[in-house]
């Protein structure tokens, strides 16, 4: 029943957007993949977190999971550019084990959480093998990286190879380069990495909700004439 509403609803929405917003919504809508989530735990300086949205936006990632322990997570909407409209994010703020928590629901989901940062059992991003399955990656604050509590949970290790005197990338870099390179071979490789059906009506609900003028009066509308 509720497919069917949604489904509705979607054709109802549709009357408000412009057949070439519709058309950017579609093709962008066939390339994202939640094969692939970012989380970013206690993330504090507002530039590196959107510029983040904005490579997962770029690169075709639906998801990003964003963990609040000690640092309240923040925008910078010159950097992010309104990406954070199209992804799905996913908040862990209210607990004091907020970073176990986001790691017991992506397991949960049947994804392999991976710290991105050297490990005696790190693997370099080139030699990461997508095949075995759903990858969440991980990724630490500016200063002091990943908790422990990730770091003992984590299923895997990665690393970006490093040729100069710095010992790292920052965060944003590092998301940018890991993307880059895990989305590029994902799409190359036989692995089933779209949406399903049910996923893509479901994000393409959210955002028509987003985009058209007065969405929740028009819904609500929607459900008066329908109920």
């Amino acid at each position: 029943m509720k497919e069917t509403s949604d489904h509705e609803l979607i054709k109802y929405f549709k009357t408000f957007i412009t057949g070439h917003r519709l058309e950017k919504m579609e093709k962008v809508l066939s390339m994202r993949t939640r094969y692939l989530t970012v989380a970013l735990e206690n993330i504090y300086q507002p530039h590196n977190a959107s510029a983040v949205l904005r490579s997962c936006d770029g690169f075709g990632i639906q998801d990003v999971h964003i963990i609040e322990n000690s640092n309240l997570y923040r925008e910078n909407p010159g950097v992010s550019l309104g990406t954070s409209q199209w992804l799905t994010m996913h908040k862990y703020r209210n607990n004091t084990e907020n970073s176990l928590n986001a790691i017991n629901k992506l397991k949960k989901d049947g994804y392999r959480i991976v710290a991105t940062t050297p490990h005696h059992k790190d693997k370099n991003l080139e030699d990461f093998d997508l095949t075995k399955g759903k990858v969440a990656l991980f990724f630490g604050t500016e200063m002091h990286g990943l908790s422990n509590i990730v770091l003992e949970n984590a299923d895997k290790y990665m690393k970006i190879p490093m040729y100069g005197f710095v010992e790292s990338f920052n965060i944003s870099v590092s998301c940018a380069l890991s993307l880059h390179n895990l989305s590029h071979r994902l799409r190359q490789s036989n692995i089933k990495w779209e949406l399903t059906h049910e996923e893509k009506e479901d994000v393409l609900l959210e955002w028509m909700r987003n985009s058209v003028k007065n969405a929740a009066s028009l819904e609500e509308e929607f459900y008066r004439r329908h109920s």
